[in-house]
């Protein structure tokens, strides 16, 4: 198709190929745009956001290393644009170019304009389903409708912002303790925040918001996704949205949605870059979770909104024999071809940008071992890998995988390279399937709470992020008190979400007033949580968990914008109780280094005190023995952690020692008696908790010390489904 005319006259230089994207020099924008397979490009202008039609269309006629590209000396940040993007339209072999398709930049800045569906935003012609036609093969039509009344639309910022002494936290690993939220979730139901802002970054960076987060301690915040994302066609027909976010449609753009003002495209940018930095004057670290492995154009029946448009043989990996199909490892139709170089470079270009531009301080990927795939394999050694570990700035921040996806070898837990963290997929079943009085999981579970060695020996127990539920599944809450899914109001007839989850309803599916079953839940929450706060490694809790929030069953809640995912900040006294119990074992975990080990257990002994670092007892106060660790029936067992043994330096070079601590544990339905074990004559161990007791931890330890229990002297009577924390006192 031969591209018309420009419409009007503008004045445009040459410009340069890079950097991509529409940047504002302070003099004039330079657009740049890549396609390889292109014929031609059109910059659209507009000038309104109600517009349906654009005021301008000028030809880029600069092309330079696959990029297309001009300056425009008149245009202003605030300038409204979208392309129309020139050449083959051949499905078959992989080009969907369709010039009647407004395409977003890949580095737009700011969305201004979201999605608004209509069959014109689809590159092919839809058919009539009243009719009797197929849909086999309407994916090779070409579509003809113009898009752009319908299409979204980017803008022209400047990304100036005043920093002050804002700088990155580099909170170390070992001491990291990170909560994973939602913006408009954990905002919008706080009553301390003003109406007009919940649901915001302006909420999020909000005095009440703040507060909640240094009272309960934790020092990062990982905030699902934040790049602007679309709300599926098909979550809309039924009155929903896609309220994760895991639908990226601009991966530089904060999304519009979570913005309080949106008078001014710089508006989402500012509140965002505001946020961060309360945030960091108040010490805690944002990490946000990115969605790199795919887009929202879905497969080959999905919308064409910008990269199917602009280039769909680069940026997405193609069944190499039918290349008109997507390989989708995601489950979300299509997949980023990080094989390619300008791929990577989007990657990294916005990586850095929310790093130099918007201080963030690392980052979760989504299904990352997706970017790992080197044509078809996971390869640890990859481009993408290689590429990140030399950069001088993202080397730096935090990195989290969430190591696995749904391809043929996609789980790689314990598999990613060095400078890489991973959600640890086995100490979330192990910790379950262990309360939940699972035989056989005694062994698994004493490996998990060490940190998880047999997966991290090359690297430290930091790489291990602990986690006992996400956003991903239940809630916490619903983990005790619900055996099976409850997804009806997603609308799917209760087949999506996870079938195994690893729950126990404790007797009672669902809400109940029965006292002895909700005193259990209580209980067996008491123990997961003490386990996730008392184990080697990074402890990840769920935003709401600590408030006991429930969402009805629903394990996969990802359509559910509404009370469903909201959390609810009005407490009834049970709640209040666990929420000051979550509190006080953050504390008990930040004040001790045993806790915050940087290295695994050695099993050696203390020169300093004549025990190691760390030994793990059976009821009778002895050492485990291999049949202890291979009775099936055994669900019990003591962890000895040695403060005096550490063999670690702290940050100013001098040794690391603290308390000696007793970890017990019981996930039996029946109580044990349980020999506390004799160090050295007049030591005794102080009991600092038992999680079959709902009494809250008193605010200082030392107040226990007269109910001191003495080595060798005592045996404790350990009630069914419990754990107790003694400290040690010399």
């Amino acid at each position: 198709m031969t591209p018309p005319l420009s419409k009007v006259d503008l004045r445009v230089y040459p410009g340069s190929s890079y950097p991509l994207g529409a940047t504002w020099d302070g003099m004039g924008v330079n657009f740049a745009l890549f396609s390889e397979y292109a014929e031609a490009v059109e910059l659209c202008l507009f000038d309104s956001i109600d517009d349906t039609v654009e005021s301008k269309r000028v030809l880029l006629l600069e092309y330079s290393d696959h990029v297309w590209h001009g300056y425009f000396p008149d245009l202003r940040p605030g300038q409204l644009y979208g392309y129309r993007v020139y050449g083959p339209w051949n499905p078959l072999e992989g080009h969907r170019f369709n010039p009647n398709k407004l395409l977003l930049d890949p580095y737009a800045k700011s969305v201004v304009r979201l999605e608004r569906w209509n069959d014109a935003l689809f590159g092919y012609q839809i058919p009539d389903p009243h009719r009797s036609s197929t849909f086999a093969d309407t994916d090779l039509l070409m579509d003809t409708r113009d898009s752009a009344p319908f299409a979204p639309l980017a803008a022209v910022v400047d990304d100036s912002f005043v920093w002050g002494n804002d700088k990155p936290l580099r909170t170390p690993w070992h001491k990291t303790i990170i909560y994973e939220a939602h913006v408009k979730g954990l905002t919008m139901r706080h009553l301390k925040v003003p109406e007009h802002l919940r649901g915001t970054y302006a909420a999020l960076g909000s005095e009440p918001v703040i507060e909640h987060l240094l009272d309960l301690g934790v020092t990062a915040v990982e905030l699902l996704p934040v790049h602007q994302h679309v709300d599926d066609h098909f979550l809309k027909t039924r009155g929903l949205s896609n309220y994760w976010g895991y639908n990226t449609l601009a991966y530089f753009a904060p999304e519009l949605r979570y913005s309080a003002q949106k008078n001014n495209p710089e508006d989402p940018i500012l509140e965002f870059k505001t946020m961060v930095r309360s945030l960091h004057a108040a010490g805690i670290e944002v990490i946000l979770d990115v969605v790199y492995n795919h887009t929202c154009e879905g497969n080959h029946l999905g919308p064409t909104l910008s990269f199917k448009g602009i280039d769909n043989r680069s940026y997405y990996k193609q069944v190499e024999e039918e290349p008109r199909f997507y390989m989708d490892y995601t489950g979300c139709g299509n997949t980023l071809n990080v094989s390619h170089p300008r791929v990577i470079q989007l990657i990294m270009d916005s990586l850095r940008y929310w790093v130099l531009e918007m201080h963030v301080d690392g980052f979760r990927f989504d299904l990352a071992s997706t970017l790992g795939r080197d044509v078809h394999y996971v390869d640890k050694l990859g481009s993408f890998f290689d590429v990140i570990h030399q950069d001088p700035v993202l080397c730096q921040t935090k990195l989290i995988a969430e190591p696995w996806d749904l391809g043929e070898g996609g789980y790689q837990v314990g598999n990613f390279p060095v400078l890489w963290t991973e959600w640890n997929g086995k100490y979330r079943d192990a910790a379950r399937s262990f309360w939940k009085g699972d035989p056989g999981t005694l062994s698994e579970m004493a490996t998990r709470i060490a940190g998880s060695s047999d997966l991290y020996s090359e690297k430290d127990p930091h790489a291990s992020i602990n986690f006992l539920t996400s956003h991903d599944g239940f809630t916490l809450h619903d983990l005790v008190s619900y055996n099976q899914k409850h997804n009806e109001a997603n609308g799917e007839g209760n087949r999506d979400g996870d079938n195994h989850n690893h729950s126990w309803n404790c007797g009672v599916e669902g809400e109940t007033d029965d006292a002895r079953i909700n005193a259990l839940r209580f209980q067996q929450k008491r123990n997961l949580m003490a386990t996730l706060l008392l184990s080697l490694g990074v402890p990840m809790i769920a935003a709401g968990d600590e408030l006991s929030r429930t969402q009805q069953g629903n394990n996969n809640a990802y359509c559910q914008d509404n009370a469903i995912s909201w959390l609810d900040w009005e407490l009834t006294e049970p709640e209040k109780n666990f929420y000051q119990f979550v509190k006080q074992l953050i504390r008990i975990r930040k004040e001790n280094p045993v806790f915050q080990r940087r290295k695994f257990f050695i099993g050696l002994t203390s020169k300093a005190y004549n025990i190691k670092d760390v030994i793990w007892y059976n009821v009778q106060g002895l050492e485990m023995s291999e049949a202890d660790w291979h009775d099936p029936q055994a669900l019990w067992m003591g962890a000895l952690l040695n403060g005096s043994a550490i063999n670690e330096l702290d940050e100013k070079g001098n040794p690391v020692a603290g308390s000696t601590f007793l970890l017990v544990l019981n996930a039996s339905h029946k109580p044990v008696a349980f020999h506390l074990p004799r160090l050295n004559r007049g030591d005794a161990w102080i009991q600092l908790f038992d999680t079959a007791s709902s009494e809250q931890l008193p605010d200082d330890t030392e107040a226990r010390e007269d109910e001191a229990l003495y080595c060798g002297d005592a045996v404790y009577r350990l009630q069914a489904r419990s754990l107790v924390l003694f400290r040690l006192k010399r």
